[in-house]
């Protein structure tokens, strides 16, 4: 388990050697998303802290939000630790996507303001007003799912009702204690296919959303002189089959949530990685803007 290790305290974070991956074409971006209904292109807010530094201040917040997970020292920790690092793992499995989101969300509406204010300079306002449009609805899909994603907490004192749940028992009635065990590993059981479910179907909506948005910034900053790589397509997750998933679990009772977590801990990594070596080419193109 690690953090971002490319992350640094200023814009130079240096080159992923991703870009040629990320680099596909907005109108097959655009063809792979619904569309979203137009809204107001961004105008001036409530004075706060301006764009620039905002979208500074997330792109470097990268290495506390975007956690690494190595299932294979998760499995050797959870061994040894007896099952206990695994209720830390459920807890960052759950906020690292929680912060990941949010972070994004702040840096992707950074950029835009920051674009919407170096168009302004240059007369390109009413030019690039449609990708300015579409771009704030995308926003707008990015921050309706951020409402969806609950607090870890929650969730990890649910998991733990369950786990004392499980290790409830009645001494005097062997046959009670042993129904209430029973019920206890269902429910722990239900709630990480639960979660695990949840987790999936945000990193799938997630991805589109801020791919879209990705897209339209890619075609604002090369107007601006500044290009971006667009997003590849190919980089989208399918949805899982959740059905399946729970039905092979449970015939195998268990074993096959292993795989399952190891899947839960390595695509968001990618979608990560992906994201940095996008944001590398987004900070340099602001950088230069400024100049």
């Amino acid at each position: 388990m690690s953090d971002d290790p490319s992350s640094s305290q200023d814009w130079k974070s240096g080159d992923s050697g991703m870009d040629d991956g990320i680099g596909g074409g907005a109108s097959s971006w655009q063809s792979s998303r619904p569309v979203t209904a137009a809204s107001p292109a961004p105008g001036p807010s409530v004075p706060t802290v301006p764009p620039i530094e905002r979208l500074h201040t997330a792109y470097q917040r990268r290495h506390e939000t975007d956690y690494i997970a190595n299932f294979w020292s998760a499995l050797g920790w959870g061994i040894l630790t007896v099952g206990f690092f695994y209720l830390y793992m459920y807890f960052q499995l759950i906020r690292r996507m929680r912060d990941h989101n949010a972070r994004r969300l702040d840096l992707l509406d950074a950029a835009n303001a920051y674009a919407w204010e170096v168009a302004g300079e240059r007369g390109l306002q009413e030019e690039l007003g449609p990708h300015f449009e579409r771009t704030a609805g995308d926003l707008e899909s990015l921050r309706f799912l951020g409402t969806r994603l609950k607090d870890p907490v929650i969730w990890f004192v649910i998991y733990m009702a369950a786990f004392w749940f499980t290790s409830a028992r009645v001494t005097p009635a062997p046959l009670v204690s042993g129904s209430l065990a029973g019920v206890g590993i269902l429910w722990g059981m239900i709630v990480v296919l639960f979660v695990y479910c949840g987790l999936d179907g945000e990193l799938v909506k997630h991805d589109l959303a801020e791919g879209g948005v990705e897209a339209e910034l890619a075609t604002i900053y090369t107007r601006l002189g500044e290009p971006l790589p667009q997003p590849d397509p190919a980089r989208m997750k399918d949805r899982d089959n959740y059905l399946a998933r729970i039905i092979v679990s449970i015939v195998t009772v268990g074993i096959y949530t292993f795989w399952w977590t190891y899947n839960i801990m390595n695509e968001p990594n990618r979608h990560f990685e992906i994201n940095w070596a996008w944001e590398d080419s987004l900070a340099h193109a602001a950088q230069a803007l400024q100049q």
